[in-house]
């Protein structure tokens, strides 16, 4: 066995190993370890514990102290003056016009090294601006560049989620997200909605990808061909966390999805297979083609009303009843409790409807009186004319003419007796 500490520089990023050569390091402390690029300044991320041999890589860097006070203000010194050496490089950036992004700046513990870290799209040439940093500083330049994933790492920030970023929390690594993660968890492969704010998909992609790689494996796909319970479907969509898939059946006329639990549903094939037994439906040889018949399923018994009246099926229309009258000549007296606004608004509608029952026998009857009167105008014989005993002989001569004429204006029925001659 082999005992040692995890350090963490930065406050941020992976955690390193060293041997604490007798030292007792508590989780917190501030200490100073010797590393390859000489004495830095780091902080305990877990106390002294102890490790199987085989899992330690060897040689192991000594831890050379627990940091002082003095140590400290070395560190916060360091720190102050990485904003100078910031703004001092930004400005020479803009002055040799390259196209480079200044991320970050540390300085070494020692003060004898100061890393520059920096993002470009593709190769820059900074010799200029490391002559330039060199004179300025007096002390050994290196310019680093890294990727955006580092940058935001480095940065830090808060995730669509609304917490800090994996990455500068608590993730020690970068792992491989790909595409294909998306997809297996049934995410929008819209970019920007499955991209972080580096602009590189989401390591959380990555978290979830073990649990839902089982479950694919016991649901269908889309647009299986199935067996369930009901009958033979297609899979139109599948829910891997709730353990169902929705059916549209093929067997039937019931349109509707069906959702089957993976448990009852048997993968016949896909839509080659849907196709072979559309087929082999339309020629009559299910069978042959090797699937099993499906029974039709059990007409539905008609619908019984509560009052014991016909099916549902049957002929609803409303059969008129004679009203039973009260034995004492009477109106129908409800014996139970009734209440009495609607009472009132029956009675009301009682007198209405009895109003223009009246009303509307008394047009009938006005009716029939008058096609009597027409009808017996139709069928009363002609006047008759007047004889030769009732007309005067004081008739007027002209009068006589007119009545000779026969042909005047729009007579009667018949023409005027002729008059005697004298």
């Amino acid at each position: 066995m082999t005992e040692i500490v995890g350090i963490r520089f930065n406050n941020r990023g992976k955690i390193y190993y060293f041997d604490p050569a007798g030292i007792k390091v508590n989780q917190g402390e501030n200490v100073i370890v010797e590393t390859a690029k000489g004495l830095e300044y780091g902080e305990c991320a877990r106390g002294n514990y102890m490790v199987d041999d085989e899992s330690v890589i060897q040689p192991l860097r000594p831890v050379v102290r627990v940091a002082t006070s003095e140590d400290n203000k070395s560190y916060q010194a360091g720190k102050d003056k990485e904003k100078e050496a910031f703004n001092y490089c930004q400005k020479k950036i803009e002055d040799f016009g390259l196209e480079m992004k200044l991320v970050n700046v540390e300085y070494g513990f020692e003060g004898n090294k100061i890393l520059f870290f920096f993002t470009s799209e593709g190769r820059v040439d900074f010799r200029e601006l490391v002559k330039d940093l060199a004179g300025m500083f007096r002390a050994r330049i290196e310019l680093r560049q890294i990727g955006v994933r580092d940058e935001a790492k480095m940065l830090g920030g808060l995730g669509v989620c609304g917490k800090v970023f994996c990455c500068s929390q608590f993730l020690t690594e970068f792992h491989p997200v790909s595409i294909k993660m998306a997809k297996t968890q049934g995410l929008s492969l819209n970019p920007t909605k499955i991209s972080g704010t580096c602009g590189r998909l989401m390591c959380c992609l990555k978290y979830e990808e073990a649990a839902y790689e089982d479950l694919v494996k016991k649901a269908p796909k889309n647009d299986a061909f199935v067996e369930t319970p009901a009958g033979k479907g297609t899979v139109i969509n599948v829910n891997l966390l709730r353990g169902n898939a929705k059916v549209r059946l093929e067997e039937g006329l019931d349109t509707t999805l069906k959702t089957f639990n993976f448990d009852e549903l048997d993968v016949l094939g896909g839509k080659g297979r849907r196709a072979e037994y559309i087929a082999a439906k339309a020629e009559g040889r299910l069978e042959e083609a090797g699937f099993t018949v499906t029974p039709p399923p059990a007409p539905a018994m008609p619908k019984m009303s509560l009052d014991n009246s016909r099916p549902s099926g049957g002929d609803n229309r409303r059969q008129h009843q004679p009203k039973q009258q009260n034995p004492s000549g009477g109106k129908n007296e409800h014996r139970g409790p009734r209440n009495n606004n609607h009472g009132n608004k029956n009675s009301e509608q009682r007198k209405g409807q009895q109003a223009s029952a009246e009303r509307k026998g008394q047009q009938q009857q006005a009716h029939a009186e008058r096609n009597e009167r027409n009808a017996e105008k139709t069928l009363k014989p002609n006047r008759p004319q007047p004889s030769e005993s009732t007309h005067s002989k004081k008739t007027h001569p002209k009068r006589r003419r007119n009545n000779r004429g026969g042909g005047g204006g729009g007579g009667g029925g018949g023409s005027a007796p002729k008059p005697k001659s004298e």
